[in-house]
């Protein structure tokens, strides 16, 4: 049984030569290898952080919303995690 999620992620693109169009599609083709079904993706562009944090002033933010099955979602974090373009990200489930 799927549901629905919304992934918050967070792209270092300091010395990073690849455009943002590029960095959200391969995450978004990331998240379908691991079985899930993107319906939705938001690019909510570039935010300063609060302070500076691993030598990195802010970061380009993106929404994916997408159906998946629970157990998916590690299979998500853990291929994601291993993306050096990647800061940071987070999933809740929706609804």
């Amino acid at each position: 049984m799927s549901k629905k999620y919304e992934g918050l992620v967070v792209l270092d693109t300091k010395g990073n030569e690849t455009s943002i169009d590029e960095l959200i599609s391969e995450v978004g083709q990331l998240i379908e290898a691991e079985g899930a079904t993107l319906d939705e993706v938001t690019n909510l562009g570039r935010k300063k952080f609060a302070y500076n944090a691993r030598q990195i002033e802010g970061g380009h933010y993106v929404s994916y919303m997408f159906n998946a099955a629970p157990a998916a979602i590690s299979s998500i974090k853990t291929s994601l995690d291993l993306n050096e373009s990647i800061y940071m990200h987070q999933y809740r489930v929706q609804g």
